[in-house]
C-alpha cells in the first residue's frame, strides 16, 4: 500500500522508510515554501510540528491538493492535547503518537480496503511502483536537482509489465481510479503508447524505447507554477504561454544526463509538433518529425482527452479517436488509423 508521508524535518524520512519499507511505500513530501504536489492513492501520513501556524496553513495547502486520499494519519506526541486537537481540526481520521500504533493503523487500513473493494478496485502493485517512481523524478526535477533516469526506466518498465499481464482496459481503470493531475496524465500517456506499440507488433526494445519517451515527454511541467500546471480551468493565453515552455524545458533538464537517447530527448522537446508546421516550440514539419515523435503525439492527446479534470469529465475512447481522425494534415493518417485498435479495444492481456 502507498503512504504519502508529509513531515517538516526531512531527517524523519529514512526513519520512516527503515520502520515501514517494504510492507508499505513512501512516498515522501517535505513542507517547505513550496506549493504542495499532487498527490496519489493510499493514506495520507503527517508528521509535522502543529503548534507553528506556517507549518498549519502548509499542511492545509496539501490536504487541499490531496483530497482524495481518504485517510488521514496525524502522527502526534501523545502528551501534546493541542496538537491532537489541531490535527483533528484539520481533518485527521486517525491520530497516533508511537510506531506500533503508526504500523497498527497502516495494517488496518490496507486490510479495510481490500475487505470493502476487493482486488478489483485495488491498484495493482505496478501501477503503484510506477505512480511512486513519476512522484520521485517529478520531486527531483522540481527541487532542481538532476533526473534520476532510472525513475524513468522503472516508471516504463512496471507499466509495460501492468498492461501485457492485465490489458490495456484494467490498467486505464486502475490509473483513473487512484491518481489524478499531472501524473495521472504521464501515466495515462506511456500505457497508451506501450499499448499502441504493443498492438502494432513492435518488439520489445521498441516497446521500451517509446514507453521511455512517453515516461519522460512531460517532465518540464515540473517546473511549471503549480498555479498554472493544476488550474481548475482554461488557462489565459499568458498562463498558455508559460505552459509552452515545458517542452523546452523538459528537453533543457536531460539533455546533459550521460545515457540519455538522442530519440528521449527527441520525444521530450518536440511531441506538440505537428506535420503542418503549425506546432511548438521549433514549427518542425513533414518529414523533420520522427516516427516516435508522430507516435508520441497521437498517444499524448489522445490521453489527454480521456483523462479526467477538475473542469470537464473524460472523453469517451470513440470520441477522443474521432477528434485524431478530424485532425488531417496533423497527424499522420496511416498511424491514426493504426491506432484505432488500442483507442477502441486496446491489446489483451498475455497469454503466456
Amino acid at each position: 500500500m502507498l503512504v504519502n508521508f508529509v513531515t517538516d524535518e526531512p531527517g524523519k524520512i529514512p526513519a520512516i522508510r527503515a520502520m515501514l519499507e517494504p510492507q508499505f511505500h513512501i512516498v515522501p513530501q517535505v513542507l517547505q515554501g513550496e506549493e504542495p504536489q499532487p498527490g496519489t492513492s493510499g493514506m495520507l501520513m503527517v508528521d509535522a510540528d502543529l503548534r507553528k501556524m506556517d507549518c498549519v496553513d502548509r499542511i492545509r495547502r496539501v490536504l487541499g491538493v490531496k483530497r482524495t486520499n481518504p485517510e488521514k494519519m496525524f502522527v502526534v506526541p501523545g502528551h501534546l492535547r493541542s496538537m491532537i486537537a489541531q490535527a483533528y481540526a484539520l481533518g485527521a481520521t486517525a491520530v497516533v503518537s508511537r510506531p506500533r500504533e503508526i504500523i497498527s493503523k497502516l495494517t488496518q487500513f490496507a486490510n479495510e480496503e481490500k475487505a470493502n473493494h476487493g482486488d478489483a478496485d485495488t491498484a495493482s502493485p505496478e501501477t503503484e511502483n510506477s505512480a511512486a517512481a513519476f512522484v520521485s523524478m517529478f520531486e527531483t526535477a522540481r527541487e532542481g536537482r538532476p533526473v534520476n533516469l532510472a525513475d524513468a526506466e522503472y516508471a516504463t518498465s512496471q507499466i509495460i509489465t501492468n498492461i501485457v499481464r492485465n490489458g490495456f482496459d484494467r490498467w486505464l481503470y486502475e490509473v483513473r481510479r487512484h491518481h489524478e493531475g499531472t501524473f495521472q496524465h504521464c501515466m495515462l500517456v506511456t500505457g497508451v503508447a506501450v499499448g499502441f506499440a504493443l498492438d502494432i507488433g513492435f518488439s520489445e526494445a521498441d516497446v521500451k524505447r517509446l514507453g521511455l519517451a512517453a515516461t519522460l515527454h512531460d517532465i518540464g511541467k515540473a517546473r511549471i507554477p503549480l498555479a498554472v500546471l493544476d488550474k481548475q480551468g482554461e488557462l489565459t493565453p499568458g498562463e498558455e504561454e508559460i505552459m509552452r515552455c515545458h517542452p523546452v524545458i523538459g528537453y533543457d533538464l536531460l539533455k546533459d544526463l550521460p545515457k540519455i537517447s538522442s530519440e528521449a530527448l527527441d520525444g521530450v522537446r518536440h511531441h506538440h509538433e505537428y506535420l503542418d508546421g503549425s506546432g511548438y516550440p521549433d514549427g518542425l514539419a513533414g518529414s523533420d518529425i520522427s516516427d516516435l515523435v508522430r507516435l508520441l503525439t497521437i498517444s499524448d492527446i489522445f490521453a489527454a482527452l480521456i483523462e479526467f479534470r477538475p473542469y470537464r469529465p473524460a472523453m469517451s475512447r470513440p470520441d477522443a479517436y474521432k477528434i485524431l481522425c478530424g485532425m488531417d494534415g496533423k497527424l499522420e493518417g496511416a498511424l491514426v488509423k493504426a491506432f484505432q485498435g488500442i483507442a477502441l479495444n486496446g491489446p489483451k492481456p498475455s497469454t503466456h
